[in-house]
């Protein structure tokens, strides 16, 4: 997580924006022109690539400390996906070029930054390689096994969730999503408390994701 002070401290109130978004609330669209890099303050926002006509991939939750649309620090022009408020948010708009500025003469917060970067690469990789190969058992296990994370350990990440935006998160149907979520359930690898999922058994979980 990058440390908000850092940005505060050195960037002028007149230099940057901060926006609400309420929960629903598009950020940016995929393929829209992309003046600034966005900071997330407070909140969580769901991060998705539209893949066809009503289909998307939900790529992973940005929450306080994270930067969208970063690539555009390197010269991407238009928003690579899209992003949503899963809940209401507070937003930075920072403009590029004092964000690439503060890249360079600030080692520990360029370290930081890349270090971020890399694990969100990381889990792309992830994502890519779980549509790639794995039964639908072993892409929800590993969409569970992200989203009950240690990233998210103080939010409730699955209350702003629908069954649809699990199975986006696991690239299945939502009937597939409903039907392996059942079934682990019945397996005790899960609880299911309305919408809440709370995970039981970490370890058969992992065990199914690697497995596929």
């Amino acid at each position: 997580m990058v440390d908000f002070s850092i940005i505060e401290n050195e960037f002028l109130e007149g230099s940057k924006k901060r926006l609400q978004y309420l929960k629903g609330e598009n950020l940016f669209k995929q393929g829209a022109f992309a003046p600034y890099i966005m900071f997330v303050r407070s909140g969580l926002v769901k991060v998705y690539l539209q893949t066809g006509h009503q289909k998307q991939v939900n790529l992973r939750i940005a929450k306080h400390g994270d930067f969208l649309a970063f690539a555009s620090v390197f010269g991407e022009e238009v928003y690579t996906y899209s992003a949503v408020a899963l809940k209401d948010s507070e937003v930075c708009m920072i403009e590029k070029e004092q964000l690439r500025q503060l890249l360079y003469k600030d080692n520990d917060f360029a370290m930081h930054v890349t270090s971020a970067n890399y694990k969100n690469e990381k889990y792309l990789l992830e994502v890519i390689a779980s549509m790639s190969y794995k039964q639908m058992r072993g892409k929800l296990a590993t969409a569970l096994l992200y989203l009950s994370g240690d990233d998210f350990i103080n939010e409730d990440v699955f209350s702003y969730l629908t069954r649809q935006d699990i199975a986006d998160f696991a690239t299945i149907s939502t009937e597939s999503a409903i039907k392996f979520i059942k079934e682990f359930e019945k397996e005790d690898i899960l609880s299911l408390d309305g919408k809440n999922i709370v995970i039981n058994d970490h370890k058969k979980l992992e065990l199914i994701a690697l497995n596929g």
